[in-house]
């Protein structure tokens, strides 16, 4: 069976979930990833009111739509960032946000993170997709010097705080995919190496992999998914393209998002710099048979027609895994 291809619902939480599910039906994708964004998924509710996570799925069964995962990026950004400042309050439900005292804030992401592994059980997914924050991305241009050990202590924070929610996944048979990204305790290929090392390589914490952040970093999206085969979790689709003329730098200047003077922008799908054949061509490789999710961010076009061109495009890409048979005699002629 061809992998299902699902759309990413955390760029549409300004709208009901409802019409999402409206949208993505009739756009022809085979479900959604669901964030715990606006309607869409409140976690509190699914682990503690009866009927609700029912009443999700009859809602996704109306469409003809199922659900792979959910993604809570926004309340795991708080678990290890430091400072916890304005730009969380922005992003946080309030009762995560409280009165705002930083450690505060940071128990409550734990525990509403360890709250989204039961709620995804409860739905019967087994992935949860998203970020972990981080204590030490305020020192990435590495000046001032910063001592090794500031740095050391950063993956010991993050193992203190996450292995523990882990634990959670664990308990409830649920994983979770660490978004690499830039601002997360792993955003490259090292830095996903040391991360992994920090937790003992434990199979709960897997990655979410989304070739954009790769390709504007100057990073090999194909040769991460054969370097990390057994880890890939969760695939979301998201191109970039960029424009280093000399004025336009990856770091963007503090210029808006999606502005034509910044280095790189999220295009729609099949448009970019991403090489989608030769990334497909590794997904099956390594026999990746999860969802493909789309993840509409190009903000220089409508996404009611982006995500529906996106549809198609990805499901172009699909072609299955050879055949047993041919592969073995693939193999043999490569024998010689």
């Amino acid at each position: 069976m061809s992998r299902p291809i699902t759309l990413f619902t955390g760029q549409w939480a300004d709208l009901p979930f409802e019409e999402v599910c409206k949208l993505a039906a009739g756009w022809g994708y085979d479900g959604v990833e669901i964030a715990c964004s606006g309607d869409h998924f409140e976690v509190d509710r699914a682990v503690s009111e009866d009927g609700y996570v029912e009443a999700k799925l009859a809602q996704l069964e109306r469409h003809g739509l199922r659900v792979f995962a959910i993604s809570n990026h926004l309340v795991g950004q708080a678990v290890c960032d430091d400072p916890i400042d304005f730009r969380h309050q922005a992003i946080l439900p309030a009762r995560i946000w409280g009165d705002g005292e930083p450690e505060g804030v940071r128990r409550r992401a734990a525990q509403e993170m360890a709250d989204t592994a039961r709620a995804a059980a409860k739905l019967g997914v087994d992935t949860v997709v998203g970020f972990t924050g981080s204590k030490i991305w305020k020192y990435v241009a590495m000046f001032p010097p910063v001592p090794a050990e500031v740095i050391e202590d950063g993956y010991e924070d993050f193992a203190r705080r996450w292995n523990p929610i882990l634990d959670v996944f664990d308990e409830v048979g649920v994983r979770f995919a660490h978004e690499v990204h830039p601002s997360e305790i792993a955003y490259d290929f090292w830095t996903t190496r040391r991360a992994m090392d920090a937790v003992d390589n434990r199979p709960a914490f897997g990655l979410n992999w989304d070739p954009s952040h790769f390709v504007w970093q100057d990073l090999d999206p194909v040769g991460f998914i054969l370097d990390f085969a057994d880890r890939i979790y969760h695939v979301d689709c998201k191109d970039t393209k960029k424009r280093f003329d000399g004025r336009n730098g990856r770091l963007g200047s503090h210029l808006p998002w999606a502005h034509p003077r910044r280095g790189w922008d999220f295009v729609s799908t099949g448009h970019g710099d991403v090489p989608w054949e030769e990334c497909f061509r590794a997904l099956n490789a390594i026999g990746y048979r999860g969802p493909i999710s789309v993840e509409w961010e190009d903000a220089g076009m409508d996404r009611l027609r982006g995500a529906e061109e996106a549809v198609q495009f990805i499901r172009g890409l699909l072609f299955d895994q050879p055949t047993a048979a041919f592969d073995a005699a693939f193999t043999r002629r490569e024998d010689g």
